[in-house]
């Protein structure tokens, strides 16, 4: 179950994160991955590491905000059957502690971002009868947290466009879904505990740890595991929906 064999990927942000655990399963799973990463020694780790189990993965330089270069990646890596739409940015505060630049930098990367391979590779899909598109969004889109308005607008709008393109492509067999972690342990995480709370990172992370009712952080992998079923022939039944994975906090949070 859950083979990519024969199956070519391309995972926006693929160096670090949810995207290294992300483009590491699928290769693992038989995939020929394409990690569309601005860190290039990110992403040549994720080669390398690939290349000591054997595995052939490809890495390409590009900015997911810039759609020519974008288009000029996506006819470089030529037909694909799963596009993860994963690369993003973040940014702590509230609207009063969000200038334009901000704001314009976080939309610039999580919404346009988004559209520009959207742009890119549906129509590719399109072409050789349907495919899979995975988006990822937050659970900053469904619920209010605190000092994250510039990142919950563009994850909201993340939510919107894969409802769109679920709706508008199902014709062409082209299955949209979303899937909206909570925290998870991550080195962005790590940098923000130390930048902001440098002397407190074990109290810091404990509290961060147990804000889900799980009691813990989520792991990469964990997110990876669920990305791997949505974009199988095994979720062939599933378009347009959302999946919270969050250790509990939409639901039991109260």
């Amino acid at each position: 179950m859950f083979s990519l064999q024969q199956k070519t990927a391309i995972v926006t942000g693929g160096g670090s994160g949810i995207g290294r655990a992300i483009s590491t399963l699928f290769a693992r799973q038989g995939a020929t991955v394409h990690i569309l990463e601005r860190n290039a020694e990110a992403a040549q780790e994720v080669i390398d590491q690939l290349a000591d189990e054997g595995i052939t993965a490809h890495s390409h330089a590009c900015d997911v905000s810039d759609q020519q270069a974008v288009l000029q990646t996506f006819d470089a890596i030529g037909p694909f059957q799963i596009l993860v739409n994963n690369a993003g940015i973040a940014h702590v505060g509230r609207l009063d502690q969000t200038t334009e630049d901000d704001f314009d930098r976080i939309l610039r990367v999580n919404v346009k971002g988004v559209y520009n391979c959207l742009y890119a590779g549906v129509p590719v899909l399109q072409a050789q009868g349907g495919g899979v598109v995975l988006n990822m969004s937050s659970i900053a889109a469904m619920v209010g947290i605190p000092d994250r308005f510039a990142y919950t607008a563009s994850k909201g709008a993340v939510q919107a466009m894969t409802l769109s393109v679920a709706r508008d492509y199902l014709a062409q067999n082209i299955r949209c879904n979303c899937i909206s972690p909570a925290r998870v342990h991550t080195p962005f995480v790590d940098g923000f505990i130390a930048k902001n709370y440098p002397g407190q990172e074990d109290a810091i992370f404990e509290k961060l740890s147990k804000s889900q009712p799980i009691g813990r952080m989520g792991k990469p992998d964990e997110i990876a595991a669920l990305a791997l079923y949505l974009c199988s022939d095994e979720a062939g039944f599933i378009t347009g929906c959302d999946y919270p994975i969050d250790g509990g906090f939409v639901r039991l949070n109260n």
